[in-house]
């Protein structure tokens, strides 16, 4: 149990609580719960998919400017690594994972929800990589993840300007998946991730891996990945459940074990 970040585990979903007032900011400390709390939600079988949350009134507005602003290039050379990997944990928790945004998700919060499979919005939400304004670019994903995203025009554009990008731009672009009433994001993305609870959890796992791992090479090694995975669940119950499932009773009735 960290002091500020969480995973808190009901009914199958895994939540990664973020609660450091006043605006989640993420300093080493958070940074290095973030990466407990996703070790602890990939290693835990009880958990069947996860939503990373910031509470009520804000995602995370961001790196903590205070313990940055007196860092050396000999004391930052030595973190930017950390402070990569330990949000990259969070996009390697081998499971469905969802953002549900509420507020800020600005620069190191932003960075964090991109390394979500999904990310739900409030309505009155702003998202974005500020960084810029700070003499500085994005260390955490902020170039990287937002370029895969929304192509590499719009990736510039919000970097180059450290602009705030509004909840209907947003998804218009494809920052973010879907927009609710501020109100109603956390139960929507709870939502979301109850959908994988008694699933396919190897099947899961391998859309995932396929999908990141094609992501990194040319269209032929992803296929060649894809196979791969594809043939290995062959060797898994939930394989010989689904298909026997489908042939007798028809798509969408099968009871997986995850195994």
């Amino acid at each position: 149990m960290g002091e500020f970040v969480n995973l808190e585990v009901a009914d199958g979903i895994g939540t990664i609580r973020l609660d450091r007032p006043k605006m989640n900011a993420l300093n080493q400390q958070v940074q290095e719960e973030i990466r407990a709390a996703a070790h602890e939600a990939s290693a835990n079988d009880d958990v069947a998919a996860v939503v990373v949350y910031g509470g009520v009134k804000v995602f995370a507005a961001g790196a903590d400017i205070k313990e940055m602003e007196s860092m050396t290039y000999q004391q930052m050379s030595a973190r930017a690594d950390a402070l990569s990997s330990s949000l990259t944990a969070v996009a390697e928790i081998p499971k469905p994972t969802v953002a549900a945004i509420t507020g800020y998700a600005l620069g190191g919060g932003f960075e964090l929800a991109m390394c979500c499979d999904i990310r739900i919005v409030a309505d009155d939400a702003k998202v974005g990589q500020p960084e810029i304004l700070l003499g500085i670019i994005p260390g955490a994903g902020g170039t990287q993840r937002l370029a895969r995203l929304v192509g590499p025009s719009h990736a510039k554009d919000i970097n180059f300007t450290g602009r705030f990008v509004d909840a209907d731009e947003a998804l218009r672009i494809g920052m973010v998946n879907k927009v609710v009433p501020a109100g109603s994001v956390y139960d929507e993305a709870k939502k979301w991730a109850g959908q994988f609870v008694g699933g396919p959890a190897l099947a899961l796992r391998a859309v995932k891996a396929a999908v990141d791992g094609g992501l990194n090479g040319d269209l032929q090694s992803g296929l060649k990945l894809e196979s791969h995975l594809f043939a290995a669940l062959f060797a898994t119950d939930d394989q010989s459940i689904g298909m026997k499932s489908f042939v007798e009773n028809g798509p969408g009735k099968a009871k997986f074990t995850g195994k």
